[in-house]
């Protein structure tokens, strides 16, 4: 991905060389077509392919916080049997409800349906 970028940024640098050493070019031009066709394309690309690491480490800095907040709720209440407090590990825990699945609940009883007679 870096790779890609940085030959980009090296062409539009060459651009901007061109620019500034034409007879007809200024080094005000230069950096406009530096920053126009080189900085600004590479930052928004290389942002809009960094967004997946960044969701992977918010998800991880919440999960973290969550199990944080789980340990400190667990060692506020009653040890266990043997005396040593639970603590929850971020790989051994999932969060309530995380199936995907409709929350079942109980059917209502209500008037049982009516068929017509034969």
């Amino acid at each position: 991905m870096y790779l890609v970028a940085i030959a980009w940024i090296y062409v539009a640098l060459m651009m901007a060389v061109a620019e500034a050493t034409n007879s007809n070019g200024t080094v005000l031009g230069a950096m406009v077509t530096f920053v126009l066709y080189g900085l600004l394309p590479v930052s928004i690309v290389i942002y809009l392919m960094r967004s997946p690491q960044r969701s992977r480490l918010r998800k991880a800095r919440e999960r973290a916080e969550w199990v944080a907040q789980q340990n400190a709720m667990a060692a506020a209440d009653a040890p266990y049997d043997d005396g040593a407090p639970h603590t929850l590990d971020a790989d051994s825990t999932s969060q309530p409800d995380a199936g995907g699945h409709a929350p079942g609940a109980a059917q209502p009883q209500g008037v049982a349906p009516v068929r017509k007679e034969p």
